[in-house]
């Protein structure tokens, strides 16, 4: 009888410990419904600051702007956690069809509004709206169809945040100053008045100065969530074994 080689057994996949990777186990539990709790408010939040509430170009403090970044926020993990269906191109598909067909309409229309009521005070409101939502849109789709596309949950969030720290960086505002042409030459403003969720974080019209600090503070930061090894923290928790890479 010929003998067999003692085998070693496989080691299982250690769990990770404490209130965190409990909270995730959880999480992943009810992932497969999961992106709903943040969906809902998310698109009730959006009707709120849309429809019900006048446009409003300027945040009065922090409360406010975290209210009107709310959607944004919520709509973030929504796309993270939704499901990888095998109707992914027709959702594709339909964003690009809602895009054009309407976002991209009314933006024209407000655009048009603008240009016929341009000395009313308050009628660049409805365009500025529009504006912050269709960019909302946008950095949405491509979450969108990145996690369709096969990202995974923890990739696509950290995407998420990493956009959204862009966005509100600042980054449109000091190119705002850069390149209007309004401005002759040498007579641009000290300061940009306009940054209003700038102001509301350092108390007053940031200078040039400060909004170049604002958004590379940004930009570190989404750098830093970019990094952050999200995926390995999520395995380590719910005890799965990470691929490596060939």
């Amino acid at each position: 009888m010929t003998a067999t080689a003692p085998t070693t057994p496989t080691p299982r996949p250690e769990h990770g410990s404490g209130a965190g990777a409990n909270v995730i186990r959880a999480l992943y539990r009810q992932r497969r419904w999961l992106w709903l709790v943040f969906a809902v408010p998310a698109a009730a939040l959006a009707v709120l600051i849309m429809v019900v509430l006048p446009p409003d170009q300027t945040l009065d403090d922090l409360g406010e702007w975290l209210f009107k970044l709310s959607p944004f926020l919520f709509a973030v993990p929504a796309v993270a956690l939704f499901p990888q269906v095998r109707m992914a191109p027709v959702l594709i598909a339909f964003a690009v069809l809602v895009y054009m067909g309407w976002l991209d309409t009314e933006l024209v229309l407000r655009v048009q509004e603008f240009a016929r009521n341009a000395e009313v005070e308050g009628s660049f409101e409805p365009v500025y709206q529009w504006e912050l939502f269709i960019t909302t849109f946008i950095v949405l789709f491509a979450l969108m169809a990145y996690r369709l596309g096969g990202a995974r949950t923890a990739t696509v969030l950290k995407t998420g945040v990493a956009s959204i720290l862009i966005v509100i960086s600042g980054l449109n505002d000091l190119t705002f100053w850069a390149l209007n042409e309004v401005w002759a030459a040498g007579s641009r403003p000290d300061e940009l008045a306009w940054a209003s969720h700038i102001v509301v974080f350092v108390g007053g019209p940031p200078s040039v100065t400060t909004a170049v600090v604002f958004l590379l503070v940004h930009l570190v930061l989404a750098a830093a969530v970019l990094a952050l090894p999200l995926g390995k923290w999520v395995d380590r928790a719910v005890g799965r074994t990470t691929p490596k890479a060939h």
